[in-house]
C-alpha cells in the first residue's frame, strides 16, 4: 500500500487578506505560516517518507523544505502541482465579491461544464494535470510513504477524483491552511483515509 499525505502550503500574508492567491502569485509565507511549517514537520517526523514532493511555488516549496529537514530528503518540484491558475481574478480581493472563493470555479457554465476564468484554467484542467502527478508518484512509490505539499484547488480536486465526486461539490468541503489529509493506493484504487487534519497548530483557518 502506498501512502500520500497531501499537505496545504501554510500561511501567506494574502490569506488573511481573503486574496485570491493562484498558480501565477508567488506569495511568500509570513510568519504564522513559517510555525505552521514546524508544526507539520514534528506531526510527520515518525512517518518514515520515502520522498517529498512539491508546486514550484515558494509558499509551498518552502513548507516541504522545513518537513524534508526532519527526513534527510531533497525535494522533488512538479510543475503540475501548482495552484489554479486564476486569470482576471489573480489577486483580487474575495471579500470584494459577495463570493466564496470555490464559486468562481464550480458555477455551471451556460454552454455546460465547468468555467474558465478568462486568462486562467477550469478544475477540470487542475485535476487533469494533478491526478497525472499522484498516480505517477504512487507508481513510482510502492509501499512507501510520499508527502505531496500543494494548493487549495490542487488538493481538492485529488480528493474529488479519490471519493468520484463531482468537481461542482467542492464546495461542501473545508481544507484548512496547513492541514493534513492522506489517500492510500491499493493496487489501482485509491481510498480517503484522512481528511484537514489541523489540530496540532495553533491557529489555522480555510481561505
Amino acid at each position: 500500500m502506498t501512502r500520500i499525505y497531501l499537505i496545504r502550503h501554510g500561511e501567506t500574508d494574502w490569506n488573511n487578506k481573503r486574496r485570491l492567491q493562484g498558480g501565477l502569485s508567488d506569495t511568500p509565507l509570513n510568519e504564522n505560516g513559517l510555525r505552521q511549517t514546524r508544526s507539520l514537520a514534528l506531526r510527520l517526523k515518525d512517518e518514515k517518507l520515502s520522498a517529498i514532493y512539491a508546486s514550484p511555488l515558494s509558499r509551498a516549496k518552502v513548507t516541504a523544505e522545513v518537513i524534508a529537514l526532519e527526513h534527510g530528503l531533497a525535494i522533488n518540484t512538479a510543475p503540475d502541482l501548482r495552484e489554479i491558475e486564476a486569470g482576471e481574478f489573480e489577486g483580487v480581493d474575495m471579500g470584494s465579491t459577495n463570493m466564496k472563493v470555490t464559486e468562481l470555479f464550480t458555477e455551471p457554465h451556460p454552454e455546460g461544464g465547468l468555467p474558465r476564468i478568462p486568462g486562467g484554467e477550469s478544475l477540470t484542467d487542475v485535476q487533469t494535470r494533478a491526478w497525472r502527478v499522484i498516480t505517477k508518484i504512487a507508481a513510482d512509490h510502492p509501499d512507501q510513504n510520499v508527502a505531496v505539499v500543494c494548493h487549495y484547488f490542487v488538493i481538492l480536486s485529488i480528493i474529488c477524483k479519490v471519493l468520484d465526486l463531482p468537481l461542482e461539490k467542492m464546495g461542501n468541503f473545508r481544507l484548512h491552511i496547513g492541514s493534513l489529509s492522506l489517500i492510500e493506493f491499493k493496487g489501482n484504487q485509491a481510498y480517503l483515509a484522512l481528511f484537514n487534519e489541523n489540530g496540532f497548530h495553533q491557529d489555522s483557518r480555510c481561505i
